[in-house]
């Protein structure tokens, strides 16, 4: 009888990836505000590294449309398999939730719903309306997936408005079959740029990278040239944390100071905010962003 595959020894994290937990009591209201409303966050999901801060600080990502993923991605801890139903009354929920917690800066992302005929573009939609609703002041930041490459379906999100569309790119061209088989590095492109065509005076387009997944720093570089080809006007570049035993491995540790050469040579390409750093993730500091850069 032939054993099992074990999955590959864990690296240990250099120094500069070793964080101390805040404590604060802004995190016990963010927790209650969640389970009383029964809702989902990416930082709980996804297992960021930065949900303890985040909750310190008062704030979470939002994430819409079930816990389950009908994709697969080999870096991602979010479970997957067949989703629920949509919950009707989500939309609202995440609305009262945001005025709950008083955030200036709402951030709203869900699973993959390949399953749903518009991807859960109408739920989206429903959700930024709603939030805009209850909370006028508060900008609204979108996390989508590809809804398949259907601009039908991500035009139903950008009539909704929100003030940032962001799509994560999240690798290399090279390593879309490793790391994301249910997805296509071009049609992510062209979603983006269709997004930053259609953008109006207070939209910006945002996407992101990780590192450390077995990219090049040349092919890396030219996934940003690319972004900012589609028109991005936001990139986040982040460092690939192993999430379970089962995730890919990671190839490589960058150094801080790596990620500030980066985030010069992105700046010197014409984006408008360049968020770089071994923890940053999509939503990390995401009203900070377009706050300094007159959003």
């Amino acid at each position: 009888m032939t054993d099992a595959p074990q999955p590959a020894p864990r690296r240990r994290l250099p120094p500069w990836l070793r964080k101390t937990l805040p404590v604060s009591a802004h995190s016990a209201i963010v927790q209650r505000v969640l389970d009383g409303f029964e809702l989902a966050t990416v930082c709980h999901s996804a297992k960021c590294p930065n949900r303890a801060e985040c909750f310190a600080e008062g704030t979470a990502t939002f994430m819409i449309l079930g816990e389950v993923c009908s994709r697969e991605c080999t870096f991602c801890a979010v479970d997957s398999g067949r989703p629920q139903p949509p919950r009707p009354a989500e939309p609202q929920t995440v609305a009262e939730a945001v005025a709950r917690l008083g955030l200036r800066h709402a951030v709203i992302t869900s699973v993959t719903r390949d399953d749903l005929p518009d991807g859960g573009a109408s739920h989206f939609a429903r959700t930024i309306l709603a939030v805009r609703s209850r909370c006028p002041q508060t900008t609204v930041e979108v996390l989508t997936p590809d809804f398949q490459g259907d601009l039908r379906a991500l035009d139903c999100v950008l009539d909704a408005e929100p003030n940032v569309f962001n799509h994560n790119l999240e690798t290399v061209r090279r390593l879309y079959p490793m790391a994301r088989h249910q997805a296509d590095y071009d049609r992510s492109l062209a979603l983006l740029a269709h997004a930053a065509g259609s953008q109006g005076d207070h939209r910006w387009t945002k996407s992101g990278l990780m590192v450390g997944l077995g990219e090049t720093d040349d092919e890396l570089m030219g996934a940003v040239a690319d972004l900012r080809r589609a028109g991005c006007d936001i990139l986040t570049l982040g460092q690939y944390l192993r999430p379970t035993d089962q995730s890919l491995p990671v190839a490589r540790f960058v150094e801080p100071a790596q990620f500030d050469a980066w985030r010069a040579e992105a700046l010197a390409m014409g984006f408008s905010a360049v968020v770089a750093g071994p923890f940053v993730r999509s939503s990390y500091h995401a009203a900070d962003a377009i706050e300094r850069n007159g959003a």
